[in-house]
């Protein structure tokens, strides 16, 4: 009986004695590194305070406004009816035989299906994507850039835009040292780039978009952080967020290619993140994809210039984030890298087929001629028309706040105001915590309203701003923003009068 009992103490005191082999010591310092402002610490605590209002704890408000992402369906925007029909029928072929579903939805649903092994959603597909819809979105491309040539096999299907980028980096990270490969991102971003490069062990190289001048992209600011970056590593793509996040400019042209011009020069690879090709909302822009504006530029550009373009189900007028669908179009390509692509996204054996199914019905909408295509433009033109007119609305009572200035949300789904803080950014920072932290964690605990601050994103030494989406509906945006105004002139009143400016 003792020795039982001495060997169950030795047991328990080994169990007790035992640390654990993964710890804040042992974990990957590079993931301790990776921060995502955009479902950060202020998300958290929005998500702990609508669980308490659900237990009934008392908050002067209630609900918790999330105007953290860009998730549209959380947000109350209605699904597209016939991306929803194609993928039902896809999921449930039995509905095929029904008489509630039109018939250019079946068909689109039979040939997915027959591009399925088994015909069934259920199957892998091949690691580049399911066929048929690789090739519908070359169609796609084709159409959308005036004739400009699309060879499907350039195509490849991915769980939304941010895996194939995550995946093109890790093709171009390598080197030591000063060798170590250097990727150019704007400032502002969005920090799925930030988070991917300091995971991978890359130098994030930072170019600053013009706030000025409604956050356009100076080809001189290009030149100042390459010749700048070439000092301590080796500078070998540049991204382009166009229309921008968290920004919300579209880009010009000129400015494309002029971009272009400085890759070609620098032997840059191009990567361009174009997943809100389809939210322009200023009369005075207009969508100019990198592919095509590389076409218009020459053969010289055209068949040499390496360019990576993506795209998503999860944006646009659909919003369907949660299919994590999405797909990029590689350019140029040397073949034998080409193979190596294709091997490392074979790792993870395909993206959602159920996703793949949603891309497709986004590249291959209704025609003219079809049922459905009467409600399907009618429900595309009202997602795009409220954003639109939201967009505007956004700008106008931004600006009419004092110490906020917002430059117009040309397109996309967010603003970016600056906050002009006066006094009390000393004041703030003495607390140990950043104005923006700050700012955002007062407005949220105060009026339940959920923004991330600008510093998640990036931003020029001095300036603050928060990145808020134009997602909610036009009647909840509208509260929103009144109570935004209220809280920023009561919080520059507060903190402003307790501090005189230093001299």
């Amino acid at each position: 009986f003792i020795t039982i009992i001495n060997s169950q103490n030795k047991t328990l005191r080994n169990t007790l004695m035992r640390e654990k082999s993964l710890t804040m010591d042992t974990l990957n310092p590079q993931v301790k590194a990776v921060e995502y402002a955009v479902r950060g610490p202020i998300v958290t605590k929005a998500g702990d305070i609508e669980r308490g209002l659900q237990q009934g704890q008392k908050h002067p408000f209630t609900e918790v406004i999330k105007a953290n992402i860009g998730d549209s369906h959380a947000m109350g925007q209605k699904p597209i009816t016939f991306l929803r029909q194609v993928v039902a029928l896809c999921s449930f072929p039995e509905l095929l035989d029904s008489s509630s579903f039109p018939e250019d939805a079946k068909q689109r649903a039979r040939r997915i299906l027959q591009g399925c092994g088994g015909q069934s959603l259920g199957s892998y597909s091949a690691s580049q994507g399911v066929d048929c819809i690789r090739q519908d979105i070359a169609v796609y491309i084709e159409q959308r850039d005036k004739g400009v040539p699309a060879d499907w096999d350039n195509i490849y299907l991915t769980t939304g835009a941010s895996d194939g980028i995550v995946s093109i980096l890790k093709m171009l990270v390598s080197g030591q040292g000063r060798s170590r490969s250097g990727v150019m991102i704007p400032i502002p971003q969005y920090p799925l780039y930030s988070a991917a490069i300091s995971e991978m062990e890359a130098v994030q190289i930072n170019y600053y978009l013009d706030e000025d001048n409604c956050w356009a992209l100076d080809i001189n600011e290009l030149h100042r952080a390459y010749q700048a970056a070439k000092e301590h590593c080796h500078p070998r793509v540049i991204c382009i967020i166009n229309p921008g996040n968290p920004t919300g400019q579209v880009q010009s042209r000129k400015c494309i290619e002029e971009v272009l011009h400085f890759a070609y020069e620098e032997n840059l690879f191009v990567m361009s993140d174009e997943v809100y090709q389809d939210n322009v909302y200023s009369p005075d822009c207009q969508f100019h994809s990198f592919k095509k504006v590389l076409y218009e530029m020459g053969p010289e550009y055209f068949n040499t210039v390496e360019l990576a373009s993506f795209h998503s189900t999860s944006k646009g007028y659909s919003g369907e984030c949660g299919f994590r669908g999405g797909y990029m179009e590689v350019l140029n390509l040397d073949l034998e890298v080409k193979a190596q692509l294709v091997k490392l996204l074979s790792v993870r054996l395909c993206p959602p087929v159920s996703g793949q199914a949603a891309m497709d019905v986004i590249v291959n909408p209704p025609l003219p001629h079809e049922p459905s295509y009467l409600q399907f433009h009618k429900e595309k033109r009202a997602v795009l028309g409220a954003l639109a007119e939201k967009a505007q609305m956004t700008e106008q009572i931004l600006n009419t706040v004092p110490g906020i200035k917002c430059n117009p949300v040309q397109g996309a789904m967010y603003a970016f105001p600056q906050k002009l803080f006066f006094k009390c950014v000393s004041l703030l920072q003495s607390l140990g915590i950043s104005p923006d932290m700050m700012y955002c964690l007062r407005l949220l605990e105060e009026t339940g309203i959920c923004l991330v601050p600008g510093s998640g994103f990036g931003q020029r030494e001095g300036t603050y701003h928060f990145r808020m989406t134009i997602l909610p509906t036009t009647e909840k945006l509208k509260v929103l923003l009144e109570k935004l105004r209220d809280f920023h002139i009561k919080f520059l009143k507060e903190y402003a009068s307790l501090e005189e400016p230093k001299r």
